[in-house]
């Protein structure tokens, strides 16, 4: 397969195969799809839509393509809040919280450096002696006693697998 033909077929209107969205999915996590061509199907995708198949196919060459937390060992009724958008990250701070009070569980991954105003995560750790560099089984039993446990994203995370 070759980026290069997908971005020309997706570009004349033609519908994208399941293994050819895999292929460029797959191929720019593992860096082998530089930013430009990736654009440049995007740019495509933009302009000629996805059908519903194309974008099922889509969701899940992208949840297929990294690692997925199991979270069945955490008790109750688990809640999840993402990302609103916008700056300051004002409602994980917040919302988790509240939700962690109301009975509900969650284990929320939260990210980094997110614009000038830094992401969730760096204003955690502002907090001295707040870790959300913790493995797997310690969210997983913050989680259980307390209702709330957040962590970020980052290669050294190999303990979800």
């Amino acid at each position: 397969m070759n980026i290069v033909d997908i971005i020309e077929k997706k570009r004349d209107g033609s519908i994208l195969s399941k293994e050819e969205i895999e292929y460029f999915v797959n191929e720019y996590v593992n860096n082998n799809i530089p930013d430009y061509q990736m654009s440049s199907l995007l740019m495509a995708i933009y302009f000629r839509g996805l059908n519903d198949e194309e974008l099922k196919n889509l969701t899940m060459a992208m949840v297929n393509s990294g690692e997925r937390i199991d979270l069945s060992a955490i008790e109750g009724i688990k809640v999840d809040k993402h990302s609103t958008g916008g700056v300051g990250d004002k409602t994980t701070l917040i919302i988790a919280p509240i939700l962690a009070a109301c009975g509900g569980k969650i284990a929320k991954m939260s990210g980094r450096g997110l614009g000038f105003t830094g992401g969730t995560v760096d204003k955690l750790e502002s907090i001295q002696n707040y870790k959300v560099d913790i493995p797997m089984e310690d969210l997983i039993k913050q989680v259980n006693e307390i209702g709330i446990g957040l962590i970020y994203q980052s290669r050294k995370f190999n303990s979800c697998r």
